[in-house]
């Protein structure tokens, strides 16, 4: 096996062998990826973004019987049951929380409170500085590269990263177009200190997502996923059937309730978790390109970290 040689402080707040992280992704992050990435050595997290409250509790059950590890869950804060969700994870005692998609002062003081970590995603420095504020324990800063839902800075990673670390003095997390350990090492010299990584464990075979969607991940090529909707949320889509009838839509001047009406209720469930590659909503990151097999979790870990390690060696020698 091989070893991290650079240990940073978010290794040392989760307790985790590799400052590595998995992306808690709607639809592709059940307790079976997040528990498969905490055993590598990583810190799983399970999407809580795509469950109801009961669903999620079994998938913090099965977690917790799968490994022995530190894992977290995602909890978007815009979530309907949010009060619900929040009450399940200090009830089944979930030690990590990321947060994301609202304001961190909410719940942060209160998750802190019960002795959880939590750590809350940003887009831009001006964000981070709110939620540090708000007395997050990390941020993650995630780059316009990323897939799903993404801020409306369009910020690239590049430029987001030292402009986080430069604004505040917690740990930054880099997300957004990571899926190796090159553009790992890449982060920690930008100032991060740890990656999330979400496309990539899309497509592994521990993850949630219907096959169909994994193999057309693995089959996207270069400019073949666009920003859109930024009327309603901003997100990061394969270009298909649906995509293209957001973008007639919006050409020809649709209103925002048109929209709405237009990407209806489970759209992301019927691409991502139902396999219908034509009406869903496919979320994924730019660097689908850079990637073209299913893998498992573990292999994916170690890749991204012997990489990671190898490369940082040759900048040494």
């Amino acid at each position: 096996m091989f070893s991290l040689t650079m240990k940073t402080r978010v290794s040392n707040i989760f307790n985790i062998e590799f400052p590595l992280i998995q992306a808690g992704m709607v639809w592709c992050s059940g307790w079976r990826l997040a528990s498969a990435v905490s055993n590598a050595g990583g810190l799983g997290i399970i999407g809580a973004g795509s469950m109801y409250p009961e669903v999620l509790r079994e998938h913090i059950q099965k977690c917790k019987q799968a490994t022995n590890k530190p894992f977290a869950v995602n909890v978007p804060l815009l979530y309907p049951n949010i009060e619900e969700i929040i009450k399940i994870i200090v009830e089944e005692g979930v030690k990590i929380v990321f947060t994301s998609a609202g304001n961190p002062k909410t719940w942060t003081s209160f998750l802190k409170e019960k002795g959880i970590t939590v750590v809350h995603v940003v887009s831009s420095a001006k964000f981070a500085k709110k939620a540090e504020e708000a007395g997050v324990d990390a941020v993650v800063a995630e780059g316009f590269e990323a897939g799903g839902h993404n801020g409306r800075e369009e910020t690239t990673t590049m430029v987001l990263i030292p402009q986080v670390v430069e604004a505040v003095k917690i740990p930054v997390i880099a997300a957004g177009g990571i899926a190796s350990g090159k553009a790992m090492l890449a982060a920690f010299v930008l100032g991060a200190e740890g990656v999330q990584i979400g496309s990539r464990f899309v497509a592994s075979i521990e993850s949630s997502a219907h096959e169909k969607f994994k193999n057309k991940v693995i089959h996207t090529q270069e400019g073949e996923t666009l920003l859109t909707l930024k009327e309603l949320t901003p997100v990061r889509l394969i270009k298909n059937k649906f995509f293209q009838s957001v973008e007639e839509a919006k050409q020809k001047g649709a209103t925002t309730e048109e929209l709405k009406a237009l990407l209806g209720r489970g759209r992301a469930k019927k691409g991502m978790f139902e396999g219908d590659m034509e009406e869903g909503e496919l979320e994924i990151g730019q660097v689908a390109s850079t990637f073209h097999e299913i893998k498992p979790a573990a292999d994916i870990v170690r890749e991204i970290m012997t990489e990671f390690e190898e490369r940082k060696k040759s900048f040494n020698d």
